[in-house]
């Protein structure tokens, strides 16, 4: 019999959960899911699960979860997984995450090898999905012997066309906090014909293009971390171009960046007499004093937006100029902004979510001067509110991962098949 734990009942959790328990009799294994909120936990994922209280931050209930487990999956936000990963190598313990692989986590690696466990980070959507698609396709182009000449790969996590009902062509399908700190993780960093570029946190929603994927439209994408890192990951030191960036829909970037000039992302300070606040206070908080000047003139002049800007009707439509209290004692700028955005932006009953993934790869033959130019497109629509294409995309490669670790070293080609079988595939163009 063996034990998986998995660490958190968020959104992303369902479908993991639901693939883990469907495939259990088979493979002989017993699922406990762990989150802070039981009952919140029962409504998201059913309570047809072995289901315990855990808190990361109290470490001696943690440790007891933990070491009762083979197998941890963290679901967690981001900055816990690292706890997770210690207990998990005091009590010799595999883990998996969708995360990003930080440098905590990285220098955890020594240790991990000695004791001879599993610690497999960014098994997710993106990164996950994203990694052995990318991967796949190059060991392709590389065994042809094609030369690669660029990569450049973009997600998005959206709303699905029916329903998109609001000016901005985006819902929330995954943590919320997430989308308001987007971008400063540090400065875009990747290199294009050959030339090393860096965008800054104040520039990123600025520097944006325009994508086109058949029968779905227009997508723009800004840049996403740090794409230099991944020229050793993918074994792509001599390729010029590398690029990896987020989709939106058009115009999004452009009014988003409003609320990064402005200060309301910032989430380094907690605001001064939040709690006597209107949502129309804590836009004017930001903005230069003037004894007649209304809020909405103030912000169109110091952001520079005409009047017949589409930004507008955006800003207008989040509520941000509304004589409403916000409703929080305490809180940092990206904390409220993040409340507001929760309260319009929340999938509704009959709502659908979609997922959005595009690769170019462009390669010649190194006898030939022709160049190709390969597009790859996944669009996964979700069902409902809980069971999103953001939970099958960010859980399944989780689960399946699960039936493979620690025996089978190579994971792109066995957890993409499966993938494949159960609807989330490529086209290729």
């Amino acid at each position: 019999m063996k034990r998986i734990l998995i660490i958190g009942a968020g959104r992303s959790s369902s479908s993991l959960t639901g693939y883990l328990l469907e495939h259990a009799s088979e493979y002989h294994w017993k699922i406990t899911v762990g989150d802070l909120d039981i009952e919140a936990a029962q409504q998201r994922i059913g309570g047809n699960v072995n289901l315990v209280e855990f808190d990361i931050q109290q470490e001696e209930k943690s440790s007891i979860a933990i070491q009762q487990a083979d197998l941890v999956i963290s679901m967690l936000p981001a900055k816990f997984h690292i706890l997770v990963a210690k207990l998990c190598l005091k009590h010799r313990k595999n883990l998996l995450t969708p995360s990003y692989v930080k440098e905590e986590m990285k220098s955890l690696e020594p240790e991990i090898k000695q004791q001879g466990l599993f610690f497999l980070n960014e098994m997710g959507l993106d990164p996950g999905i994203d990694h052995m698609s990318a991967m796949r396709e190059i060991d392709a182009i590389k065994e042809a012997g094609f030369e690669l000449l660029g990569f450049e790969s973009f997600t998005g996590g959206l709303v699905a066309p029916e329903s998109d009902n609001n000016p901005w062509h985006y819902k929330l399908t995954w943590n919320p906090r997430n989308v308001v700190l987007a971008g400063q993780e540090g400065t875009v960093k990747f290199r294009q014909e050959g030339k090393y570029k860096y965008i800054p946190y104040n520039r990123v929603f600025r520097r944006t293009e325009l994508i086109e994927i058949e029968g779905f439209g227009t997508f723009e994408g800004y840049a996403n971390r740090d794409s230099l890192k991944y020229i050793d990951r993918y074994q792509l030191q001599d390729i010029p171009t590398i690029y990896r960036g987020t989709l939106r829909r058009p115009g999004f970037c452009r009014a988003w960046n409003v609320f990064v000039q402005l200060g309301m992302t910032d989430d380094s300070y907690e605001m001064d007499g939040l709690k006597h606040m209107t949502r129309r206070d804590f836009t004017n908080s930001f903005l230069y004093y003037h004894p007649t000047d209304s809020v909405e003139t103030k912000l169109y002049h110091d952001q520079n937006i005409p009047q017949d800007s589409d930004i507008i009707g955006k800003l207008k439509w989040l509520g941000i100029f509304d004589n409403v209290p916000i409703g929080m004692e305490h809180g940092t700028p990206a904390q409220v902004l993040e409340h507001i955005l929760k309260d319009k932006w929340k999938l509704s009953p009959n709502d659908k979510d979609m997922i959005v993934m595009w690769h170019k790869f462009t390669y010649r033959n190194q006898q030939t001067p022709d160049i190709v130019e390969k597009h790859l497109s996944l669009v996964v629509t979700g069902e409902d509110p809980i069971n999103t294409a953001m939970a099958k995309t960010v859980g399944l490669p989780l689960g399946i991962a699960a039936k493979f670790i620690p025996t089978i070293p190579e994971i792109y080609n066995p957890v993409l098949g499966e993938l494949e079988q159960l609807g989330i595939q490529f086209s290729s163009k």
